[in-house]
Order: C-alpha cells, then sequence, then structure tokens
C-alpha cells in the first residue's frame, strides 16, 4: 500500500472518529456544551416555548399559546421555526409572522403585530419524582443492586441499565418508574434515546426523546402502535422523567379465551395522558404473548443509554 493511501486512509478513519464521537449519546449534563445549555423551556406572558437542540448549532424553537404543554397550554396550532446558534446567541427564521431570537438565557417572543414578550428559561420537575413506595408495595429497583432484574446491571451512580426483566411477574398493578433519557442531538425519530417499558412483558408504553415533538404512538408515553398520548409531556434530554400506571390485566377463560382486555391509566410527569384506554393487543415483537399468566416487567434495549430508578409495583 503506498504512503498517499495509507494516508487517505488514516485521514478518513479521523473523520469517522470525530463524527461518531461527536454524534455519542451524552449522559453528563457538564458536557451537554451550548445546545445543550439553550436547549429547553422557556415561559413569559401568555406563551410558552420549548427549544429543541438538532445538533451542530442547529435549533428549533416550538410556541405554545397559553403556556407549556401541560402548564397552560391552549392545545391550539403550534408555531415551529429553526434557527443557527452562534455562541451563546441564537436566532430564527421569521415564520407566520412570529420573530424568536436567543441570547443571555432569555428568549425573545414576538408575536404577529404584537410586542416582544420575555420568557424566562424553566426547570419543570415532575411531581412524583422520588415518590416512596406504599405499604405492600414491591420494590424493584432502589439504587442498592438490580438482584431483582435478570438480566439487570447498574451503573456506577447506582442507576439501572435498560435491557433489564424484572425477575417477579404480576398482574393488575400500580408502577411508579423513573427514566432518564440521553443527550443525543443528532438522532432523529426512532434513533433519539429509544427504550419502552412494557407492562407484563406485553404492552409497550414507549420511552424515547420526544421532546418538542407532536406526540405519536410510537413516542414518548406512547401505547405502542395503538395510541397517541392525549398531550406530549416529555422533558428535555437528561431530566429526570416519571411514568405512574395503573394497569388492569387481561383476563382469559379456562380455554384461554381473552373475555375482557387489558387496560392502562398512564401519568407522564405527573400529567394523565391516558385515562382507562383499552389495549386490544400485545405490542409488535414484545416478549410475551398475550395470556392468563402474569408477567415481567420489560425495560427494553433499543441500544441507547437510557437509565432507570425508583422502580416499584403495588399489585391490585
Amino acid at each position: 500500500m503506498s504512503t498517499s493511501l495509507k494516508l487517505s486512509l488514516i485521514w478518513m478513519l479521523a473523520l469517522v472518529m470525530s463524527a461518531s464521537a461527536k454524534d455519542a449519546p451524552e449522559l453528563d449534563p457538564e458536557k451537554g456544551g451550548e445546545d445543550f445549555r439553550l436547549q429547553g423551556e422557556y415561559t413569559g406572558g401568555k406563551l410558552g416555548v420549548q427549544v429543541v437542540a438538532l445538533g451542530g448549532g442547529k435549533l428549533r424553537a416550538v410556541i405554545h399559546q397559553g403556556g407549556l404543554p401541560g402548564a397552560g397550554w391552549d392545545k391550539l396550532a403550534k408555531v415551529e421555526t429553526e434557527g443557527e446558534r452562534v455562541g451563546e446567541r441564537a436566532d430564527f427564521a421569521p415564520v407566520k409572522g412570529w420573530k424568536v431570537s436567543l441570547a443571555g438565557g432569555e428568549l425573545s417572543v414576538t408575536p404577529p403585530g404584537g410586542e416582544s414578550v420575555v420568557c424566562a428559561r424553566q426547570l419543570r420537575r415532575s411531581p412524583s419524582l422520588g415518590a416512596r413506595p406504599p405499604a405492600g408495595a414491591v420494590v424493584l429497583f432502589d439504587g442498592r443492586n438490580a438482584d431483582a432484574f435478570k438480566p439487570g446491571k447498574m451503573t456506577e451512580e447506582g442507576l439501572l441499565v435498560q435491557g433489564a426483566n424484572s425477575v417477579r411477574k404480576f398482574q393488575s398493578q400500580m408502577l411508579h418508574v423513573e427514566f432518564q433519557l440521553p443527550f443525543q442531538p443528532a438522532a432523529r425519530g426512532q434513533g433519539r434515546s429509544n427504550s419502552g417499558c412494557y407492562l407484563q412483558g406485553r404492552y409497550e408504553v414507549q420511552v424515547l426523546d420526544s421532546f418538542g415533538l407532536k406526540g405519536e404512538n410510537n413516542e414518548c408515553g406512547g401505547l405502542y402502535g395503538i395510541k397517541a398520548p392525549d398531550l406530549n409531556m416529555c422533558l428535555p434530554p437528561l431530566s429526570w422523567q416519571t411514568y405512574d400506571v395503573e394497569f388492569t390485566a387481561a383476563t382469559f377463560d379456562s380455554a384461554g379465551q381473552k373475555l375482557t382486555p387489558a387496560r392502562i391509566t398512564l401519568l407522564h410527569n405527573g400529567v394523565k395522558i391516558h385515562d382507562r384506554v383499552e389495549l386490544p393487543k400485545a405490542t409488535t415483537a414484545a416478549p410475551l404473548k398475550e395470556g392468563a399468566e402474569p408477567g415481567f416487567l420489560h425495560l427494553q434495549d433499543h441500544g441507547n443509554p437510557v437509565r432507570y430508578r425508583n422502580i416499584w409495583v403495588l399489585e391490585k
């Protein structure tokens, strides 16, 4: 091999490694960079704005009239515009008469024909974060060990790694689980912090970085392939988020015929996004098929470093 060809290959390999490192999922807020520091939620007046990092200094601003989702938004059409960061400042393209700029930790929004509104950054916290298990609950993970899961792997920080099945199996239940999504600004769609929380190893509540997105059945809080959440309550990546689930198992007769479907009520970060929704089938590719027997809690490994903590079940 010639020297010039060797140098070319080395240069190409360096580019690939550099790109991979740049796009690698980040779990440490201190290493998120300027895009991470600008991304987040902002409120002012009767406006709520979600700023989403898209990688390489690109940002998207999603304007909600009335306030943020779950905190005043009137659920009417959103206004979206994209911009680019230069240093600690970002300017967004005017759209439908709206103008948006971000500097010094404050977002300036000018509505069509109106006066500029200054929006301050908000750090929302789920009201059920850190919820203690009630009397009689089965504690599956409290940061001391991962013995209640097989496989079960714990980080040095005491967090449960995705790709875990509870040893114990359950029927109807109340489930509390907390999760953290990595910062992956360059990823898109199902490649953006993907995991899943499967009740009985059968019915998936999707786990995904859907911050600022529409909220589909394959996005965060969605009943995968069945129903979209009533509201997209996904917080920015690296926030700790909660699912509080009331699950009623399906019933079957002695011949194995289903009598009543499973049902689920789900609160995402304290806001009800599903209310007694029927689950007509098991999720596609679920570890277990529908049946009368109890099933395990399955925390899916979809190739992204999603972390879990404070998991408990109260059997009904």
